[in-house]
């Protein structure tokens, strides 16, 4: 051990302990709290901000409530960017819409403010609507619950979630978004937004309702951060949720004039914050497997540490829903590695404790669609390129005690309809790489720290944005 300890050790000690007493006051409060009622106060107001969103979107919320579904924003002058992701998939069509939002420095004294909305679709449709005016934008601090409205029809700017008859009435052009629901009409202009990649539709619309299947856990268990719970500090440039890993939806869109109607189509989530995106990753998603109770999340990514200027680290997870069951494969808990082409070609492995995990994707040389995201300097500018046409293979083994597979895969299936997407760069060749997540870091977010715990025993106005 150094005798010196490095600045990273020292300020993620420092966060570290501070969880740590954070939570022995949390223990202490519970059994005060045990004699006063004062959780169940708590629990009751939670419970009853859940049915009142339920009842705005009429769809019924299942609790796979994760944490971070809350608007991150503190109010802090720094770069800051939060984004979210909603994608549908279209039965029997084999094609998918996306949804992408983003709201960059809402206090809107940077040059590179900006409140966006892209709109991914069928054939590589695809739509922006952009505007320097980050007051139209709007999000609940601690529930999934957010909006904008580039146009209204009464003057008055939505700021909470509406019957889906008010929206209609009161929004010309605009979007709200829940767990539950999803309601939306935008046209395309790219006037405010960077970089030249021009709409190739007018306008899209939309109403659905969203009966979640997966959060990020267990079914029936409390949900997880995606990126553990130091996740809830300022510590990775930049910070990630899978919101939903696996819905059915049933509504409608319409894409310059042509509409689809669908009934539990699978459907998925998640959001990200900070002040950029990795400088490259990579990401397959996939709920349409032939296996229909299976969905799967993997990743890879260069990102930041403590806002230190050059401190990177390559980490990586593979994801599982299954029967019920989440499988966590992370830095953390097992060894994760990838060989990822600039384009067309995904292959990610992990084994752990338990498991062992690989997945292969591939995709034509004309499939991508150029997607804008969320720079450091150069605000919302086209980095990445996506495509919903992925054939995508899982393999699962099960492990015996001394690491071996136990004979043949315990699951074993295909899709030709998974999201494949790469980022950044620079990406001159294959990237291949295996997920080291650095010290202290890897030790501390293995110590059991319920964030969202600690958050929930305290009073309203001192609960951290987000959780």
């Amino acid at each position: 051990m150094p005798t010196t300890a490095s600045p990273c050790f020292l300020i993620v000690g420092h966060v570290c302990w501070q969880a740590h007493v954070c939570q022995q006051r949390r223990q202490q409060h519970h059994t005060k709290a045990s004699t006063f009622g004062r959780n169940s106060l708590k629990q009751q107001r939670a419970c009853s901000r859940r049915q009142a969103l339920s009842a705005a979107s009429g769809a019924s919320m299942t609790e796979v409530s994760t944490p971070h579904s809350g608007y991150h924003y503190n109010g802090a002058k720094r770069r800051f960017f939060e984004g979210w992701y909603f994608k549908v998939t279209l039965p029997g069509e084999g094609q998918s819409f996306a949804w992408m939002y983003s709201i960059e420095d809402p206090a809107g004294d940077s040059k590179l403010r900006g409140c966006g909305a892209q709109v991914m679709g069928p054939d590589k449709a695809y739509l922006v609507q952009h505007t320097d005016n980050t007051r139209i934008f709007w999000a609940d601090r601690h529930e999934l619950v957010l909006g904008a409205c580039f146009k209204g029809k009464t003057g008055a700017v939505p700021r909470q979630l509406l019957d889906g008859d008010r929206f209609t009435r009161t929004v010309e052009q605009g979007y709200q978004a829940a767990l539950t629901w999803h309601q939306g009409s935008l046209e395309s202009d790219d006037s405010s937004a960077a970089g030249n990649l021009p709409p190739t539709v007018k306008s899209v619309k939309w109403a659905y309702s969203t009966r979640p299947i997966y959060g990020w856990g267990d079914t029936g268990a409390e949900q997880k951060s995606t990126a553990g719970w130091l996740a809830a500090m300022p510590v990775f440039e930049p910070h990630w949720q899978v919101l939903m890993a696996h819905g059915l939806s049933t509504g409608w869109i319409e894409c310059d004039g042509k509409r689809y109607d669908f009934h539990d189509a699978p459907s998925y989530s998640e959001k990200n914050w900070g002040g950029r995106f990795p400088s490259k990753w990579w990401w397959v998603v996939c709920n349409t497997f032939n296996n229909p109770d299976v969905a799967l999340t993997t990743v890879g990514a260069r990102r930041g540490i403590l806002n230190i200027p050059g401190v990177e680290e390559d980490v990586g997870l593979i994801g599982i829903h299954w029967q019920g069951k989440f499988i966590e494969l992370v830095p953390w808990n097992a060894a994760v590695s990838w060989e990822i082409a600039p384009w067309g070609h995904w292959k990610a492995w992990a084994k752990g404790e338990s498991y062992e995990a690989c997945i292969e994707a591939t995709a034509g040389p004309d499939d991508g669609t150029v997607l804008r995201a969320p720079t450091e300097k150069q605000g919302l500018i086209p980095l990445c390129q996506d495509t919903f046409l992925g054939k995508v293979r899982l393999q699962l083994w099960r492990l015996d005690k001394h690491g071996q597979r136990e004979g043949d895969p315990v699951l074993d299936t295909s899709s030709t309809s998974g999201a494949l997407e790469t980022g950044g760069g620079p990406w001159p060749a294959t990237w291949k790489a295996q997920a080291k997540m650095q010290q202290p870091l890897k030790s501390i977010v293995q110590i059991p720290i319920d964030v969202r715990g600690i958050a929930e025993a305290l009073p309203g106005d001192l609960l951290p944005p987000g959780l």
